[in-house]
Order: structure tokens, then sequence, then C-alpha cells
């Protein structure tokens, strides 16, 4: 049976003994409200204590309803279904109920109760009334709201550590940030300003919540404009009505399509410097705590943070590029040195690094490894820097006791690059590319894969450009002759997957 159909009145000359057994003068003292409601049309109140006024505002005779989930204003709109649902629900078990919902008093500030209530039926099983019992629990529920967004906050900041802990791509960084603030601030928009310290600018960087692209061209000198304000003072500018503060925000004039009523604009400082501003916006006025306060600048300390961390890592990648560009400088500076000793070999290197990456790329070398191939190959014939002149640029054959000497220029290249820690990934085409693949090379006789890939791949790549170009002592073989060496080496000389590949470049 429904609950509906048990709300009909009951039959006349009912007793309530349960009711008139309460002791008035101990409920009176009781925080909270007991109530005793008759099942007839509108739930007339048989007792009430006096905890009712204290709670509602209402005296109990103003307070007749209905339908059980309906307190005429009391209850709060958005809760009455639920109440009503559940009720009828324990009801038709003729269980006891427990409930925690919202009211308005009469003086329209808003309270959370909790009501422990249960039926009365009489022996045939039908309603013939409702007993509870109700107390304020707002305080409570304050402190588990509050809990619960302290939470939330707590979280979110840790979501932004792990966003600046696992990426320096500062664009994702501050897009997370912002989502964030927008989300547990409770505010309309918010974007943040880059500091850009060659300028002495702040410029735009990321946004959320704006209708426009208003703020997209931003750029504030220090001391224009509430940011470039709150910059320059490194405070929290806060405007509750921008309507009084005509001026302020100096962007494109699309500002005035946002609506906006109040400005945050909060400095972000890290390490003593500044890194830029926050700005956050509202369309309506907004009532602030300390709590609100604290987690604003609790998000705008994370901000600095993400900032400074990604303008070190750029830093440090700028630096690293540089340093690199000196190193390669540097290196091409030996290789030419070593060509303007040797000018038989002039345009020696260029060739053979051409060759040996095109090599490296057909046999499908891992690209990291790229860069290190071309510097060994560059740098291939530094330990020729020690070998004496008289042996180096000797006309005519050189003898058994010159060849011993001659050999030793891949030790040099390893006694001069080893001691270089940046150079130690280059070693092996130096150190390397006179071994041949079936271990009669030198200087250590290593045998197939024991010789490093690159020293491979180059090697045939060396051997090709000698054999193509000419020298005082001889014409430049034809391609197909050259070729043809080359091909008959493989498992010799060569690494056989290095001339297969070789072959397919030069068919």
């Amino acid at each position: 049976m429904e609950i509906r159909h048990l709300l009909a009145p009951p039959h006349s000359g009912i007793t309530f003994k349960d009711s008139q057994k309460v002791l008035p003068s101990l409920v009176s003292i009781i925080p909270g409200m007991f109530y005793s409601r008759r099942n007839d049309r509108d739930w007339t109140i048989i007792f009430t204590s006096e905890g009712c006024l204290t709670l509602t505002g209402y005296q109990p005779d103003e307070l007749t309803f209905n339908k059980v989930t309906s307190y005429g204003k009391l209850i709060h709109p958005e809760d009455q279904e639920m109440i009503w649902h559940i009720m009828q629900s324990m009801l038709k078990e003729k269980q006891p109920f427990e409930l925690n919902y919202r009211i308005t008093p009469r003086n329209g500030f808003e309270k959370w109760v909790r009501e422990w209530g249960t039926g009365i039926f009489d022996p045939q099983g039908d309603l013939i009334a409702l007993e509870g019992f109700i107390i304020d629990i707002t305080d409570r529920k304050q402190a588990e709201m509050e809990i619960y967004r302290q939470s939330q906050r707590l979280q979110a900041l840790r979501k932004i550590d792990m966003a600046i802990t696992a990426s320096f791509d500062l664009h994702l960084t501050l897009n997370i940030l912002l989502e964030q603030i927008t989300t547990h601030l409770n505010v309309d928009a918010a974007d943040i300003l880059l500091y850009n310290t060659t300028l002495n600018i702040l410029e735009y960087s990321a946004s959320r919540g704006f209708r426009t692209n208003a703020l997209h061209y931003t750029r504030l000198q220090l001391g224009e404009s509430f940011a470039g304000k709150a910059a320059l003072s490194r405070q929290i500018i806060h405007i509750p009505d921008l309507i009084q503060s005509p001026g302020g925000l100096k962007q494109s004039n699309q500002i005035n399509m946002e609506d906006f009523v109040t400005y945050f604009g909060v400095p972000l400082i890290a390490k003593g410097q500044v890194k830029g501003v926050l700005e956050i916006f509202q369309r309506n006025r907004q009532d602030i705590d300390s709590n609100w306060l604290e987690f604003l600048e609790a998000l705008a300390g994370q901000a600095a943070i993400a900032i400074d961390n990604a303008t070190l890592f750029v830093d440090l990648q700028r630096s690293n590029a540089e340093l690199i560009l000196a190193y390669d400088a540097t290196l091409e500076g030996w290789a030419k040195a070593l060509e303007l000793r040797d000018r038989e070999t002039e345009g020696h290197t260029q060739r053979v690094i051409e060759i040996t990456l095109k090599l490296a790329d057909m046999i499908k070398v891992e690209p990291d490894y790229i860069p290190q191939i071309r510097r060994g190959a560059m740098l291939h014939d530094i330990g020729k820097m020690g070998i004496p002149d008289a042996i180096l640029f000797k006309p005519g054959p050189l003898t058994s006791e010159e060849w011993i000497i001659m050999r030793q220029h891949p030790v040099y290249a390893y006694d001069l690059l080893s001691p270089i820690v940046y150079l130690h990934a280059v070693l092996e085409i130096p150190y390397s590319h006179h071994e041949k693949w079936d271990g009669s090379g030198y200087p250590r006789c290593l045998i197939g894969d024991e010789i490093p890939l690159a020293a491979r791949i180059f090697a045939a790549a060396d051997v090709w450009d000698a054999l193509t170009s000419d020298r005082p002592y001889r014409k430049a073989w034809s391609l197909n002759e050259a070729r043809e060496y080359i091909h008959t080496q493989s498992g010799k000389h060569f690494d056989p997957l290095v001339v297969d590949a070789f072959v397919k470049l030069y068919p």
C-alpha cells in the first residue's frame, strides 16, 4: 500500500497515549524540537516542544501543511522531494527514518537540520501520526563542508604539484593551474601575465573563462593598469567594483563585453623575483573570507614556482644548446686545422660525414645516435696530429717502422679525446675506424660486432671517398671500380650489413 493512501484521516476518537506521556518540563530544556503530528489533512501538530520557535522562528500553529515533505516555505525546495521519498519508503516498511536537510527559518538564514522520526500506527496498521525530533546541525555541517573544501583544495594543490613535477611545458602547467583556480575559488575567469625581463613588460600567457580574447594582446609596463601596479608593488590588488574604478584595466575594448564586476591582481613571486601576475575576475560580487584568500595566495605561489621551474628549464636548454654549438664549432675548427695541415685530403672530412650519415639513415640508426656519429666522423683523423710530418707527408711508400708509427694515430686520437667527458661518445670512429670485420685491422684487431657500429659504417664511407678521390700518388678510381671493391670486401674489411646498404645507396 502506498504511503499516499495511508495518509487518509484516521477514525474519530483515536487517542495518542505516547504523545501524552511526553514530559514537558524535560523536553523544554533539550536543544531541538520534539513534535507529534496527527495524520489529518493538515498534519495538525498535537505537540511540539519550545525548541520549535528557536529552531524555525515559527510558532507551532504556523507550521501546518498538507504534505509530509512541505512545511510551507520552511523546507528548502531542493530537499523536499528527497524527504518525501525517504519518508514514504521508511513508513511503508514501518521503519524509523533519519533525514538531513536544509530549512529557511523566518529570519531567512539557511540552517541544516537532522530529523529522527517514526510513524505511529493503529492495530490495523494504519498510520495515525508522526513523531520525531529535529536538531540544528548547521555548525557541524559547515565544519564538514569546510573540511571537504580544504580537502578539495589540497587535492588541487597536489594536482598542480604533479603537473609542475611531470612536465616542463609551461603552457600545459598554467592551463591546469587556471582550471584549478576557477573551479576551487569559484571564480568566473582568470588569466596569467608573464613578466618579460628583457622588455620589462607583462605579457599575456594563458586564460580561462573569458567570453572574448580581450586579454590576448596584453602588454603592460610595470605600474601600468591594475596588473602592472600589483607587479610593481608586489601586493595583491583588489577592486570590489570595477564600475567605480574605470580605466584600471588597460586592455582591448572587448573587456567591456565581459561584464566583470570584481577584480584581483596577484603578483607571482619566486625567489624574490616577480615572475608575472595572476588576474581573477568575477561577474558578480563575491563574499570572501580568510580561507579563500589563503588559498588564492597558495595557488599564486604554485604558479610562481611553475613559471620559475619552466624558466630555469628553458634557460638550461638554451645554455646546453649554446654549449653544444660551441663544442661543434671547436670540433669543426680542429677538422679544418687537420685539412690545412694535409692539403691532399681537403674536403675529405665533409664528404665522408655526408656519406656516413646517409648510410646510418639507411641502416636506421637511432636518431639520438646520429649527432655522435657526425662528430666522430668529423674527428676521425684527429690522431694524425701526433704523427711526425716526415712520415705523414712522405712522398713515397712508408717503411715497416714508419707504418707502425702511422698506425698509432687511432691510439693518439683516443689519448687526445678520452679526457674530455663530452667527447666520450664520439671516440668510436676516431679510435676504431681502421678495424676490419675479419679482425685484421688495427689498433686492437677487433672482430665483427666487437667493432662499434659507427666505426663500421664510417669505414666503408672513408674507403669509398679515398678510392674515388685524386691523390698525388694515383688517380681516382671509377665509381664502378670503387663499388666493386667495396662489394668484394664484404665480410672481410666491411660489415656485410653496411655493404648491403652501401650497394643500395650507390647502385
